[in-house]
């Protein structure tokens, strides 16, 4: 596969993220939302803000890196930001929207940039050199990853009621 086709491939698996976590969302018993897998975990609910806030930034940081010079990304604390922001009390609709708002305005955007775009770079504060490349290789994956974490919040919280049945994923 040529660095285009590669390029595409990922587009696209960034484009149907939020189908996933659509499709695996729908299969989250309503008792199961607020439940934490253990201390220190996120529920489900805090992983759907989590993905919402990371979309903004995410879909900030595309924009800065196809159009700004001279830039240095931050890094964010997610787990400073889920305690911060007191996930758990954020309408998990509206975060969920937000993620599929901000992932299909930003699939969009980055179908259409330039090939050069993608090699343009930015200093990151916790990553060193980021290039939009990078960018597309983290977030292509980014809801998918989160999806396969609610899928294990699930398993688990049926083991936790002790469910005769096994948990079995939507896909």
């Amino acid at each position: 596969m040529n660095e285009h086709e590669e390029r595409e491939a990922l587009i696209e698996r960034y484009a149907d993220g939020f189908a996933r976590l659509e499709q695996v969302l729908a299969h989250v018993p309503r008792a199961a939302l607020a439940w934490r897998p253990e201390a220190g975990e996120w529920s489900v609910h805090e992983i759907v803000c989590h993905c919402a806030d990371s979309e903004t930034n995410a879909a900030s940081r595309i924009r800065y890196l196809a159009a700004e010079e001279d830039l240095r990304l931050e890094g964010y604390d997610p787990d400073r930001w889920a305690a911060t922001f007191d996930y758990h009390t954020h309408p998990l609709e509206l975060a969920l929207k937000t993620v599929e708002a901000v992932r299909a305005n930003t699939a969009a955007l980055i179908r259409r940039l330039p090939a050069g775009a993608w090699e343009r770079e930015a200093a990151h504060k916790t990553k060193g050199r980021y290039s939009a490349s990078d960018w597309l290789r983290t977030y292509a994956t980014h809801l998918h990853e989160h999806s396969a974490q609610i899928e294990r919040n699930v398993e688990a919280w049926h083991k936790a009621q002790g469910a005769a049945e096994p948990y079995r994923s939507p896909r």
